[in-house]
């Protein structure tokens, strides 16, 4: 005769047939797992607040509170300086939910994860890139965004930034007589970056660069270009007077 084994469940406790007992962790309601959370973001405690936002996605991942959860981990995560850990979080929002309301506010935070992390230019490691193509993403495909212009002023930044970035790396080309290379990142910024502040002076360096190496004649036709375009600017003012 076939054994029939029975289980009972008596509390939070599954008694198996062998005796043994598993303890069952009863489920915390989504709207107490919300307050933990905020209490601990409202206390600063930026690191597990972000760590029991996530934990929602967690216990309640068809849950249509499930997005605002993991904004707010993202955004806990973005207050405690863990750029890397907001912008993977930003990653699952926007792979999972690419069409919801709060599209444009996860890129604009993406794009600040970038933007925070970019250091000197004589160190920058690249984060002035990403945090560009983020915000430039931003302003594309959600233009009244309110986001979109804070987005449009760091734009602006960062194409300054990197512009000079290029314009440091070029100069110390100069100081070695790395003529060519010089020339070379002098000239992309002046058809990359034309809208920023580097190329009066891009174009006074390169007047300089194509001296140094004999050829007066392209020299010249960059002093003309600068004089033409920048006639007020410290670097026209301060070509050599033709006599």
């Amino acid at each position: 005769m076939k054994k029939i084994f029975l289980c009972f469940l008596t509390g939070f406790t599954l008694v198996g047939c062998g005796g043994d007992a598993i303890e069952i962790t009863p489920q915390i309601p989504i709207a107490e797992m919300y307050d933990a959370a905020y209490k601990e973001f409202d206390k600063e405690n930026y690191d597990t607040a972000a760590e029991k936002f996530a934990e929602i996605e967690t216990a309640y991942p068809s849950s249509p509170w499930v997005p605002n959860a993991l904004i707010m981990s993202a955004y806990s995560q973005y207050m405690d300086d863990d750029f890397a850990g907001a912008i993977i979080t930003t990653d699952n929002f926007l792979r999972f939910h690419p069409g919801h309301k709060d599209v444009p506010y996860l890129l604009y935070l993406r794009g600040m994860c970038y933007y925070r992390q970019v250091s000197d230019v004589r160190r920058e490691p690249g984060m002035s890139v990403y945090a560009l193509q983020q915000f430039q993403q931003l302003v594309s495909r959600f233009p009244k965004s309110p986001y979109a212009e804070n987005a449009k002023n760091k734009i602006n930044i960062l194409k300054n930034y990197i512009a000079g970035k290029v314009m440091y790396s070029a100069r110390n080309d100069m100081r070695k007589e790395n003529w060519a290379s010089a020339i070379t990142k002098l000239q992309s910024v002046i058809t990359d970056a034309p809208e920023t502040v580097m190329p009066a002076e891009a174009m006074y360096r390169l007047t300089q660069a194509y001296t140094a190496i004999g050829l007066p004649e392209q020299a010249d036709g960059y002093a003309k270009m600068l004089k033409l375009n920048f006639p007020e600017s410290k670097w026209a003012k301060k070509l050599p007077d033709k006599k």
